[in-house]
């Protein structure tokens, strides 16, 4: 990601912080718990982009679970837009994590658009929607995974086009390693990722399969022919992540390469993903991460602008660019919208000492 302009809201640092630290606290604690592959990654991440990482992760991991464990998906998804619709007006709920995503999004102009495609991803989830080719997968990697990338990208104020491309390839390329790590796992809760068209190719049904799954020869195709994807994404975003400031290349690399890594033990599993799962061991992880880490000293790579955006991000791109994200506070000057900021500081400090 070709090196770039400071983020449209940066704010001064005087009297102001991402979050409270309380807020910052409880969304830490929900990473540690969460994902460990992001935890360990964002050690290497600067403090600057870490503490709004961090609260993109937790209500990434908040509005997964309400709407994939709640009784009413519909509902939970119509009760986290309200949530947005209160934290975009400066009005967040008094839930942690709110509080620290409000000024996130403010501070780092994340357009709405993303979080409303993450929360659509997450409901596609929950209702059990199939997919016929790889296309539709990659709408599905778009929304869950793309999302993130993209946001990640703009908290380190990473902007242009195609660089908020390569983010995008990059999440999707995760969101595919999991798929095909997760094949059993998914079949066994009713869930089916893979393209359907795919199997049927290779003699599967999906819905017989979906009802009695089992590994063999064809599935094992199938599980390849999706990690060369990964694989083919993972390549493009080195020209992205070559290009990011130089604190956050680590991190970046760091995620990159332990997700890749899945698919190599997935390989080396002989691409059974029914019977087993594809685990990497911790001093493997280490040895990653320590890897990643002399990406800093990696130059930066030459501008790829012939490289097309992925179709099914493309609508994220738009979303995120530099004239859109002028816009995620509608009718505000900067100055207001500074203000804004420090001003939901202060109220919610002044909270903070009323409950104690």
């Amino acid at each position: 990601m070709p090196a770039f302009a400071a983020p449209t809201l940066a704010l001064p640092a005087a009297g102001l912080s991402m979050a409270p630290a309380y807020d910052a606290q409880a969304c830490r604690a929900l990473m540690r718990g969460g994902s460990k592959t992001f935890f360990a990654a964002s050690l290497l991440l600067p403090a600057r982009v870490r503490a709004p990482a961090t609260a993109l992760y937790a209500f990434c991991r908040l509005a997964d679970d309400e709407i994939d464990l709640g009784v009413d998906a519909a509902q939970a998804v119509r009760g986290l837009h309200q949530r947005l619709d209160a934290l975009y007006a400066g009005r967040p709920l008094t839930v942690e994590v709110d509080r620290a995503l409000a000024s996130v999004v403010h501070r780092h102009a994340i357009p709405r658009a993303l979080l409303d495609a993450l929360l659509e991803g997450f409901l596609w989830d929950a209702s059990g929607r199939g997919y016929e080719t790889l296309d539709e997968v990659q709408d599905y990697g778009a929304r869950v995974a793309g999302t993130v990338g993209a946001m990640m990208a703009l908290v380190m104020g990473v902007r242009d086009e195609a660089a908020l491309a390569r983010a995008c390839d990059l999440g999707v390329a995760m969101q595919l390693t999991n798929i095909a790590r997760d094949v059993g796992e998914d079949a066994r809760n009713g869930r089916l990722y893979l393209p359907r068209a795919w199997m049927r190719e290779a003699g599967i049904d999906p819905q017989a399969w979906l009802l009695a799954p089992r590994f063999d020869a064809a599935l094992a195709g199938i599980v390849q022919r999706l990690l060369d994807e990964a694989d083919a994404l993972y390549r493009r975003s080195e020209h992205g992540i070559a290009g990011l400031p130089r604190d956050c290349r680590p991190a970046i690399h760091a995620a990159r390469l332990v997700y890749a890594e899945i698919g190599r033990q997935l390989e080396r599993n002989g691409l059974d993903a029914i019977t087993r799962r594809a685990v990497v061991s911790g001093p493997r992880k280490l040895a990653l991460i320590a890897r990643a880490a002399t990406a800093v000293l990696r130059a930066p790579a030459p501008a790829q602008a012939a490289l097309p955006v992925l179709p099914a991000v493309q609508f994220l791109v738009d979303a995120a660019a530099l004239p859109q994200a002028r816009r995620v506070s509608p009718g505000r000057s900067f100055d207001e919208r500074v203000g804004w900021v420090i001003q939901l500081s202060e109220r919610q400090s002044a909270q903070q000492r009323a409950w104690h």
